[in-house]
């Protein structure tokens, strides 16, 4: 991780030149067996990912025909691979008014536009911007679920590299998320990254303050890229944080910026090699390896730096539940850290743990035990803010309901923890995708913190849809988020898929009322723990109330809340009454959660329920949500994308 140098790229005319790239990267392997990342990495020579033909400046962003109207602008770093990384914008300046994009140091346009006079080609609206950004990956032929093994690819070819169906670019898309502008719902800029390909773009953080770079992972390429959003529509490359730069872990999941601007990041997966890996702090695990057991919680620095490696897993076997690995470790862990959250102010961070991943995301077939999925959830003291210590391992208590099968236990599959907010409250909720409950505990600092279930799904399964088969097991519940005033919790719900006599369960955004539980302090009396609260609700008064069940056709696994508001002085300002969230249909696809792609804006109504937002439309088909599987993008005609995670993100200067 170097400083980024920037080299400005002008505006492509047609390039058709696939056939020469293709021979160009194919006589440096025969690739059999070789993946197209390390075939591209492998002919990059730091001005473009594949071939030194100055007629073919890269082969991932030349194989399109160039659009009028966008302007391209390339970031470069060093990895300390000595290789070059890069991210390249395509910014839409049809979209934009000038003041938009003035100062930029965006290239020229032909006919003169550009540099300080970089601009677009409609009317100024006086509007400062919004932006959603959303980390989206290049869907191919490559995302094949377990059913569609049969048609996979038997080796990763040149063949494979191209357009459409076939493994292109992942991206940034930076869409226009202001209100009352003429772009709203837009993308005005999609920011390729490169060389790397099929990095399976996942989690970045879970809210955006200003100064903050965004740190965003690469599920399947153990990359952490950070980047720069001050200069709004355009993105920056700042660094790559790379497999060799966290040896004793892997799968980077999600990020915590703290308020000095570094960031805490999980890694679900075990250490690049199977065997001892040494931390940062002297201590010693032993892993089975890549994808596997057990992760770790790295410290970044606001440069992409890896400040520790600190052990998720503790030194004596972990027992009190069922916590398999394959193959199997000398001492069993459940360390598999997913989300992630911290009260700076108590000093403390807390993790959840969601499954070994290689065995499930990571491979294309059925998990071959229902106990990779995890039902632990850890809390770390980092007071020493660049040196976290694992405090304390709890197992989520089982709830009444019997799973179908062993993995839809309430326990099981802790995907995601959020923290309270207010200096009054030091409790958290946890989620279980699998297991369909939502967990609280009152006091995340205590040596052992107590964890309740205090909501099952099969309440709000009911609710939406009471047709359904509403058993909550199995209904695959993802991003959770308290508001930022405490009041509410969010929680994604992609639902499960019907089966058989399984009518399966809907999708939805749920909104749960948590103020009484937080008011009970210390000693809360809500439990979930009879057959009649698993359908109704929590019988006791301080229980979790439904605010509302937002259907969500396609599946909607992550959001993101929107904390930037426009004030009387037309600059934004951060605020903790929230009023519009976005999320994402999209899990993984080799998992056979697709998703149907989509991003849908949500306003929150003045009685605090939820409703979509119809003028948040996709400019091609007119509906509302923004469509990923289009045939087109400003970096060019690579056809459908996945969108996963997504953060609501202004410039430096148009936020006080």
């Amino acid at each position: 991780m170097h400083t980024p140098s920037t080299r400005r790229t002008p505006n492509r005319r047609t390039l058709r030149i696939v056939g020469a790239a293709a021979v160009a990267l194919g006589l440096a392997a025969g690739l059999q067996g070789t993946s197209v990342s390390s075939a591209l990495a492998a002919g990059q020579d730091g001005d473009g990912p594949v071939s030194t033909d100055p007629g073919a400046s890269s082969l991932l962003q030349s194989l399109f025909s160039a659009t009028p109207g966008i302007v391209t602008d390339k970031s470069t770093v060093q990895g300390r691979d000595g290789k070059a990384y890069w991210l390249e914008n395509h910014v839409d300046t049809t979209t934009l008014p000038t003041s938009v994009l003035d100062g930029l140091d965006l290239p020229s346009l032909p006919g003169g536009l550009g540099g300080s006079d970089a601009g677009g080609t409609v009317p100024d609206d006086g509007l400062r911007r919004e932006y959603l950004v959303v980390w989206a990956g290049d869907n191919n032929v490559l995302d094949k679920s377990g059913a569609e093994l049969t048609t996979l690819p038997k080796s990763v070819g040149t063949d494979l590299i191209g357009q459409k169906d076939l493994v292109g670019p992942d991206f940034f898309a930076v869409v226009d998320a202001t209100k009352g502008s003429p772009s709203y719902g837009k993308v005005v800029n999609t920011a390729t990254v490169g060389p790397l390909v099929e990095n399976e773009p996942h989690h970045m953080q879970y809210i955006w303050h200003k100064g903050n770079n965004i740190f965003a992972g690469g599920l399947f390429t153990d990359v952490t890229y950070v980047v720069d959003t001050s200069q709004l529509p355009k993105l920056q490359l700042k660094a790559v944080n790379l497999p060799t730069d966290t040896l004793c872990g892997s799968v980077p999941d999600a990020y915590w910026v703290t308020h000095d601007g570094d960031a805490y990041g999980t890694y679900m997966g075990g250490p690049d090699l199977p065997g001892p890996c040494t931390y940062t702090d002297g201590s010693v695990r032993v892993g089975n390896g890549f994808g596997g057991s057990p992760g770790e919680l790295v410290r970044l620095d606001k440069e992409g730096r890896t400040v520790d490696e600190a052990p998720a897993a503790t030194e004596a076997p972990e027992t009190k539940q069922r916590c398999d690995n394959i193959p199997a470790l000398p001492s069993p862990t459940c360390a598999n850290p997913h989300g992630v959250q911290a009260r700076e102010d108590l000093d403390t961070l807390v993790t959840s743990d969601y499954n070994e991943p290689r065995n499930i995301i990571l491979n294309p077939v059925s998990s071959p035990s229902s106990y990779l999925r995890r039902p632990t959830v850890r809390t770390w003291d980092i007071s020493d803010r660049d040196h976290p210590k694992l405090k304390a391992v709890s197992f989520l208590p089982d709830g009444p309901r019997v799973g179908k099968v062993p993995h839809q236990e309430e326990p099981r599959a802790a995907m995601e923890t959020t923290v309270t907010n207010l200096p009054g409250h030091k409790g958290a909720f946890a989620e279980t995708m699998q297991g369909g409950a939502i967990y609280y505990t009152p006091d995340i600092t205590a040596d052992q913190p107590q964890w309740r279930e205090v909501f099952d799904l099969t309440t709000s399964n009911k609710l939406t849809d009471p047709n359904s088969t509403y058993y909550g097991g199995g209904s695959n519940g993802g991003w959770l988020q308290t508001s930022l005033d405490d009041k509410y919790l969010y929680h994604a719900v992609v639902g499960r898929p019907a089966s058989g006599d399984d009518l399966g369960s809907p999708p939805y955004i749920l909104k749960l009322d948590i103020q009484k539980l937080l008011a009970s302090g210390e000693n809360p009396q809500c439990t979930i723990d009879t057959l009649d609260e698993v359908t109704a609700g929590g019988a006791e008064s301080d229980c979790p109330a439904v605010v509302d069940t937002l259907p969500a056709k396609g599946g909607p696994h992550w959001g993101a809340l929107d904390n930037l508001q426009v004030g009387d002085d037309g600059y934004y300002h951060e605020t903790t009454d929230v009023k519009r969230l976005a999320y994402a249909n999209y899990f993984v696809a080799r998992t056979g959660l697709n998703g149907d792609h989509r991003v849908c804006m949500v306003d929150v109504q003045p009685d605090q329920t939820l409703a979509l937002d119809e003028k948040f439309r996709d400019e091609r088909t007119g509906e509302a949500c923004l469509d990923f599987d289009r045939a087109s993008w400003p970096h060019g005609d690579w056809g459908p994308a996945k969108p996963h995670s997504m953060l609501f993100v202004t410039a430096d200067d148009d936020v006080k």
